[in-house]
């Protein structure tokens, strides 16, 4: 419902139930009063007055039905006169202005004046002598052109003071009522839609001073609830994109810096290779092809750390999409163990897979990108395994949920110190082995939690160091 038809409806019912419980409280007002005042209350005198209106009117009716010509028969005025003494009233017939008949003797003026006033349709009361009448009048066209009137007064008793007392409670009553009604819906009206609003309002300014940590709470009725959610949305994207342009501006910096230190060294060095060459310092063939070769290794690690940094940065920035398919475990890691194999063994390492799952196991990943992930952890290993007997192994275990993989060597290992650093980026464990860009491991990082995978590291020094996986299973 519209904040302006709940509103409309709110103050109707206000209204409407402020009537209903003044009624009842009128009610309630004139039975206590009664009771404890008694006949004095004038309720009695109100009751009578009921009665005798109704008893007055019937004797109209029948006077009406009954013809004037039977008004003036003795016998009917006779019994006329009875009922009227039951009712302690007056009955007066008139002819033009003459009385031809009167149960009680009234002065001309008073018959006059009760003439004139009865003849105004808007009254039922009159007032001769002092004293309040109620009446009522019957009218006969005679033959003869005149007017035969048939006039019935009855006495009541008015006790004002009740009527007085009765109205002022009333009113109060009802004002009280209308205005503690007018009141509570205020106060719902405030609670439900003024205080959001001002809430919504402040938060608003905070947005436009750059204030996007204030979360936006969801209150009030319909529409502003609506406001709300909408306002809460907005600041969650712009928090969004101004975090977004801050990674952006980080990632840039990083880059920057990045580029600017880790590239100075080979860059350096093929400078100098080719310089030398220039200059004549490799004068025989032998000399020139080793200067050569030695530049062109430096070239391709240039080359490899700026993909890596590249890649490391679309990985942070959530730029690289992933296309995941359902794949065998076991199938998948014997290809890369034989995709490995004789790099391994050109630097006289042993790669072996060993499978201790049960059955075959599913997992949903992005082979190309997984691929890099292995790839970048038996560099590692490859790097840090034993000269004389290299050893790699990659292990295939699973619990009920999950796939691990253990991709570990028979290297020196890692401290343990130094163990929860080593998927950070452009750390080295040995500064003085440093052969890559130093973003391995941080790039295998980013690509399995891509996955909604788990990666660790664990390693015993002088046996080796473990890179554990873990996917789910499908």
């Amino acid at each position: 419902m519209h904040l302006t038809k709940r509103f409309f409806t709110m103050n109707t019912l206000a209204v409407l139930l402020s009537i209903g419980l003044t009624i009842l409280a009128v009610i309630i007002f004139v039975a206590m009063y009664t009771k404890v005042l008694g006949r004095e209350a004038g309720i009695e005198q109100f009751q009578r007055a009921v009665e005798v209106r109704a008893a007055i009117s019937e004797m109209r009716k029948e006077a009406m039905a009954l013809g004037f010509e039977g008004l003036l028969d003795t016998k009917y005025q006779q019994e006329l006169a009875d009922r009227m003494n039951v009712l302690n009233a007056s009955a007066i017939l008139i002819v033009g202005r003459e009385v031809k008949f009167a149960t009680r003797h009234f002065n001309p003026i008073d018959i006059e004046k009760s003439l004139m006033l009865s003849s105004e349709s808007n009254r039922n009361e009159i007032e001769l002598d002092g004293q309040t009448y109620l009446f009522n009048r019957a009218d006969f066209k005679l033959p003869s052109g005149e007017m035969g009137i048939l006039l019935l007064l009855a006495p009541i008793k008015v006790n004002t003071n009740v009527y007085w007392m009765l109205g002022i409670f009333t009113i109060c009553f009802f004002t009280v009522v209308f205005l503690l009604m007018n009141g509570w819906i205020s106060y719902k009206f405030s609670r439900r839609i003024i205080i959001p609003i001002s809430r919504l309002t402040d938060a608003a300014i905070k947005i436009r001073e750059g204030d996007l940590n204030g979360e936006i709470s969801e209150d009030g009725e319909g529409e502003i609830r609506e406001l709300g959610k909408t306002l809460e949305l907005m600041r969650i994207k712009l928090k969004e994109s101004v975090y977004l342009q801050q990674k952006y501006d980080d990632n840039r910096k990083f880059l920057v810096s990045s580029i600017s230190h880790d590239l100075k060294t080979p860059v350096t060095s093929i400078k100098g290779y080719i310089e030398g060459i220039i200059d004549g310092v490799a004068k025989t063939p032998e000399k020139m092809e080793e200067y050569l070769e030695t530049a062109r290794s430096k070239a391709i690690l240039v080359n490899a750390m700026i993909d890596d940094l590249l890649l490391y940065s679309k990985l942070d920035l959530n730029q690289l999409p992933f296309h995941f398919e359902k794949t065998d475990l076991a199938s998948y890691f014997e290809d890369c163990v034989a995709d490995h194999k004789y790099e391994c063994e050109k630097a006289n390492v042993d790669i072996a897979l060993i499978n201790e799952l049960k059955e075959p196991v599913k997992v949903l990943i992005d082979i190309e990108r997984l691929k890099r992930v292995v790839q970048n952890i038996i560099d590692n290993a490859m790097t840090y395994a034993r000269t004389d007997n290299g050893k790699i192994a990659i292990l295939l275990r699973e619990t009920r949920t999950s796939a691990i993989i253990e991709i570990k060597d028979n290297g020196k290992g890692i401290p343990e110190d130094k163990l929860p650093f080593i998927f950070e980026r452009f750390y080295q464990v040995d500064p003085s082995r440093k052969n890559g860009s130093g973003l391995g491991l941080a790039i295998a990082k980013q690509i399995i939690e891509g996955h909604d995978g788990k990666i660790w590291a664990k390693s015993t020094v002088g046996e080796g160091t473990g890179i554990m996986i873990s996917l789910k299973k499908f």
